[in-house]
């Protein structure tokens, strides 16, 4: 008997961990099910070998596998499947030339097992680091349905346009957050170091009454430069591990991403995205053959924000007792999906062409955060522009209003 540690979801959607004896980890899923335990992943508890400790891989284990390196793994390997390359030796040679450590480790452990007779996506559980419940849940549906080839290519496809909007949405982000460092960086530049020099300068003027704005500049250069900026770090980062901390619970984790929703220009944005990827999701998995309630768990857990993930958990309840996912979906005071996307899904469920319509609302939302994008970018760039230079404008205006009644007092 082995001791087993599986990560399980139990009937009110909490997450915990739980330790089962079982002779296998196939037997350890079954038990713990027969508890009426939802298992998300589960893996052998090994005890810890001081041996092998030398053996430890630094790059494997400092790596992480991207959406890119999944997506160009599940492209050749398609492509090999379908060149009738059998999948053993597919996995093997795509295992032999993977330049990610972590992902070469998996492929060729998944090698041996298929070779051993095992189902390539009972392998892929071992390694959810790797291959998340959305990726196993699609390989299994294509293995069950013999078109394995057609559902990498779909996996590819889902994953490419996953990584297209996620590098969408940090282009709109990178920006603002490098022009907003380096305008705090120029800030304190300027009030650590340079005010300080014409503090000197004041301070030797005698009759001489100094602005507002030169004093309020002055005292928190004098601030800055003192122990209580320490302080204030300190509470900032207190402040930081604090919400951290409340995001991790699950009110908090709603409260928090039904604002991020809420946000001025970004939550729209957040919308559109969420709504795109639940589409595109959703779509993949109906189409692969995936059990619709297995879908809508698998875009619950992977859906990125609470307020969506909730919508989506509702629908499921509703789809469990014979309701629609549409209506399900437009439940509540102010809905998370727009109206357009849920007569689209009404419309597909009434025709019985579900995966088509989803498909159809995760090309319009793409593109409209595409342009989403480019509408922010075009609007943050000029403001924090305006932003950098007002604040230079502002100290610079400050430390020269005093010299200018000097000279004018020399008049």
């Amino acid at each position: 008997m082995a001791s087993y540690v599986a990560q399980i979801r139990d009937d009110q959607g909490r997450v915990q961990n739980q330790t089962v004896e079982a002779p296998n980890a196939r037997d350890a899923r079954a038990l713990l099910r027969d508890r009426g335990l939802f298992v998300q992943d589960i893996k052998e508890k090994k005890a810890l070998d001081l041996k092998d400790l030398g053996k430890i891989d630094l790059n494997e284990m400092l790596a992480s596998v991207t959406i890119k390196d999944k997506a160009v793994f599940s492209r050749q390997l398609a492509v090999m499947v379908n060149a009738g390359v059998p999948i053993v030796r597919a996995l093997g040679i795509l295992g032999e030339q993977a330049t990610n450590p972590k992902l070469k480790k998996a492929v060729m452990e998944l090698s041996e097992d298929v070779q051993q007779g095992s189902p390539m996506s009972e392998s892929m559980r071992k390694f959810p680091k790797v291959f998340d419940r959305l990726y196993i849940a699609m390989i299994q549906a294509g293995e069950i349905g013999g078109v394995l080839d057609e559902v990498l290519n779909r996996l590819s496809k889902l994953l490419e346009d996953n990584a297209r909007l996620q590098n969408q949405i940090k282009s709109a982000l990178t920006y603002p957050l490098v022009v907003g460092g380096f305008a705090i960086l120029v800030f304190l530049g300027l009030t650590i170091f340079l005010i300080p020099i014409f503090a000197e300068i004041f301070e030797s003027l005698d009759g001489i009454e100094l602005p507002l704005l030169t004093l309020v500049l002055l005292k928190v250069s004098a601030f800055l430069r003192s122990a209580w900026i320490f302080v204030l770090f300190a509470i900032i980062i207190g402040v930081y591990f604090a919400t951290a901390q409340y995001y991790k619970t699950p009110v908090g984790r709603r409260n928090l991403d039904g604002v991020m929703l809420q946000l001025p220009l970004f939550g729209d944005l957040i919308q559109k995205n969420s709504v795109a990827r639940f589409s595109r999701t959703f779509g993949a998995l109906t189409r692969a053959g995936v059990p619709i309630l297995t879908a809508l768990e698998i875009v619950r857990d992977t859906a990125g924000n609470q307020v969506i993930a909730d919508s989506v958990d509702r629908a499921r309840v509703e789809v469990q007792s014979g309701g629609m996912i549409s209506s399900a979906l437009a439940e509540g005071k102010k809905t998370t999906f727009p109206a357009m996307s849920l007569q689209m899904m009404m419309i597909g469920e009434e025709t019985g062409e579900l995966d088509a319509m989803l498909m159809k609302v995760a090309d319009f939302y793409e593109d409209e955060v595409e342009q989403a994008v480019k509408a922010l970018t075009s609007i943050i760039e000029p403001i924090m522009i305006v932003v950098v230079g007002g604040m230079v404008a502002i100290i610079l205006l400050a430390m020269y209003l005093p010299m200018f009644k000097v000279f004018d007092g020399l008049g």
